[in-house]
């Protein structure tokens, strides 16, 4: 079963509007997509998911779901689909973009295994194979049983000699699956509607710890057709970043990677050393910030923002992170606070500008997204329409919130630990291929939890409340950066125009903060968070620099909530009050909603399930968006 092996420049403020000026209508991709109408700037944000699975990946086929990307595009582009478990699904409003992102490693593999004659599994001769094609027969919590050891086996490099003596075989299905894969996505593409992005997920994952990539392509299928996706087994992150490289030099497309699921990484996703030890090379952190200029900050598997163990001053601080927390994502090693700091983005964040100071290079200088990887094919966020992580958790099983792993360092994880987000925004001129992508390697792109929040952001050095009287989207790209931009320090401090509007099928606002963080004089690592609008600014006064609680609506028996409370639109024109001079900072905005219910109510509602008492303490949350930062650099070091 082991896979095939194949082979920051940021434009910001006037020239970046003069760029998007150029031209109203273009060919997106140079191999025949066509060309639409195009806004002079980015005019709206486009929501999707980078991070979906159906039953080409070798785990969401064992672990029981039964459809393919024809589905996932189509329920993705808004129409009904049934689910593996026989529910009609159906999102409430469409995605305008999707990356189907299964597996590089045994592409379509657990399905020809399954679909093989038994007597052809008994002439491998292999006993553990010829269990694991039973347990996958037998039921489908034994065949989630059996991947879960087939993908433990693939982590320790113990895959069964029968399966990886069909190399050959293997490099012919995964080319006629991905060469199938990339015409129902040109099929589907339909710029100025929706956009059907190629992508795969890199599953590097040594000793169980999560270092994956969702790698993710510009171009159609006259150029994506001429790779195979790079394998994770048995590789390095390093060979996938040549393999990108190789790409784009030998057909003249494009290619990222998006890292994800830092949270579960045991620490090693964002270090300050080289893979393996030994001090970070300046090369090696300039392959990685062209390679990847965005990550996933928040999915199913947990939210990566930060920890409280790292922020203990933030009140937030601890959204999904319960039992995420307690391990690596195979639960192989537990983790420890001490190296949480390199699996979270805000500290990565920060690692990222101590770095730059001794080598001149920031390696984590990204943006951030949200996906789902739901192992279902259907790429919804929304809490009142959750469909789980995988066939086990969908909404047929009941008691889905209540059913947990026993793991290998003696703890659990539940069904109610997983999140029902996230949704990537984009900020982009149109739906198409090339202007979603193009949003992504600038960096004008932001997370949310599953809503569908408006947040705008743009830095400066002379914006004022009077700004909002005019065009502050033209003065914002004209007299500064939006988000993922960079601010060469002028010698005093940063000014910032920050829009939030609520989901217009969602809740109410609660509050916008601006996280900050920088190296001081000292060359110590700092954050600082900034509440700077908030509902009833009039009544919730601040008090010892904390704003109060904005209540909570959420009525537990019903899973229902009001809209009594927050607002629908908060916005600011904000200056830093503690700007230092020659000050390495970045900024980034998180917006809160009001309290509402999460798919764990909902689920104790629908189906009249009794959740223990630490589920309920977390089955009401405050959703929010992650913006992308916006860097302020000295005048030496001002371009990332």
């Amino acid at each position: 079963m082991r896979s095939i092996r194949n082979i920051a420049l940021v434009v910001t403020g006037a020239a970046m509007l003069a760029a998007c000026s150029e031209s109203a209508t273009e060919d997106q991709t140079g191999d025949g997509e066509g060309t639409i109408e195009l806004a002079e700037f980015p005019d709206r944000p486009y929501w999707g998911d980078t991070h979906l699975h159906t039953d080409n990946s070798i785990d969401a086929f064992g672990f029981g779901v039964r459809l393919g990307p024809e589905e996932a595009l189509q329920f993705a582009s808004g129409q009904e689909v049934t689910s593996t478990t026989g529910t009609k699904a159906k999102l409430s409003r469409p995605l305008d973009f999707l990356v189907i992102s299964d597996h590089s490693d045994g592409l379509g593999s657990t399905r020809r295994l399954y679909d093989a004659p038994r007597i052809a599994v008994v002439a491998m001769g292999d006993e553990t194979v010829l269990r694991w094609y039973d347990m996958m027969h037998e039921s489908p919590e034994q065949s989630q049983r059996a991947i879960g050891e087939l993908i433990s086996a693939a982590a320790n490099g113990e895959v069964p000699e029968a399966l990886l003596s069909n190399a050959e075989e293997q490099e012919e299905n995964t080319r006629n699956i991905w060469s199938a894969h990339l015409d129902t996505l040109d099929r589907y593409n339909k710029p100025g509607e929706f956009t059907a992005l190629a992508g795969y997920e890199y599953t590097l994952m040594p000793g169980g710890n999560n270092l994956h990539r969702v790698v993710m392509f510009r171009d159609g299928s006259a150029r994506t057709k001429q790779v195979l996706p790079y394998p994770g087994l048995d590789t390095e992150v390093e060979g996938l970043w040549d393999y990108m490289t190789a790409y784009e030099q030998a057909t003249g497309g494009q290619v990222l990677a998006i890292p994800h699921n830092s949270n579960v990484s045991n620490g090693l996703m964002f270090e300050l050393t080289m893979p393996g030890g030994g001090p970070m090379t300046a090369d090696y952190a300039r392959k990685r910030a062209k390679a990847e200029p965005v990550v996933e900050i928040t999915q199913i598997k947990g939210d990566s923002e930060t920890h409280p163990f790292l922020s203990p001053n933030d009140e937030f601080a601890g959204f999904g992170v319960k039992g995420w927390e307690l391990g690596n994502l195979s639960m192989t090693i537990r983790s420890e606070p001490n190296d949480y700091a390199g699996g979270y983005v805000r500290d990565a964040l920060k690692r990222g500008l101590s770095i730059e100071e001794r080598l001149g290079v920031n390696p984590y200088a990204f943006g951030v997204i949200g996906s789902t990887d739901s192992h279902t094919a259907f790429a919804t966020g929304d809490e009142d329409n959750f469909f789980g992580k995988h066939t086990g958790s969908e909404p047929a099983i009941k008691e889905r919130a209540l059913n947990g792993q026993n793991l290998g360092v003696n703890a659990d994880r539940f069904g109610w630990h997983y999140l029902a987000g996230g949704y990537a925004a984009a900020w982009a001129r149109g739906n198409t291929r090339a202007e979603i992508f193009d949003a992504f390697k600038r960096r004008e792109v932001y997370a949310t939890t599953g809503p569908r929040m408006t947040v705008r952001i743009f830095a400066g050095f002379d914006f004022s409340e009077t700004d909002w009287d005019g065009d502050w989207v033209r003065a914002g790209y004209s007299r500064g950066v939006p988000m993922g931009g960079v601010l060469a320090d002028e010698g005093k401090a940063p000014s910032f125009l920050i829009s939030a509007l609520k989901d217009p099928e969602g809740a109410n606002l609660d509050r916008v903060q601006v996280i900050k963080g920088w190296v001081d004089a000292s060359g110590e690592l700092r954050e600082q968070i900034y509440d700077v609008v908030w509902s009833d600014m009039e009544t919730r006064r601040a008090a010892d620099g904390k704003v109060p609680a904005v209540g909570d609506t959420v009525d537990r028996s019903t899973a229902t909530y009001e809209n009594s409370i927050g607002a629908a639109e908060l916005r600011i024109a904000w200056t830093d009050p503690d700007y230092s001079r020659g000050q390495n900072a970045f900024y980034y905005v998180r917006v809160l909603e009001i309290p509402t219910p999460r798919w764990t109510l909902f689920d104790m509602v629908r189906f009249g399930i009794e959740l223990p008492e630490e589920a309920l303490a977390d089955a009401v949350a405050q959703e929010r968006a992650y913006s992308s930062p916006i860097w302020v650099k000295p005048v030496s070091d001002a371009a990332i």
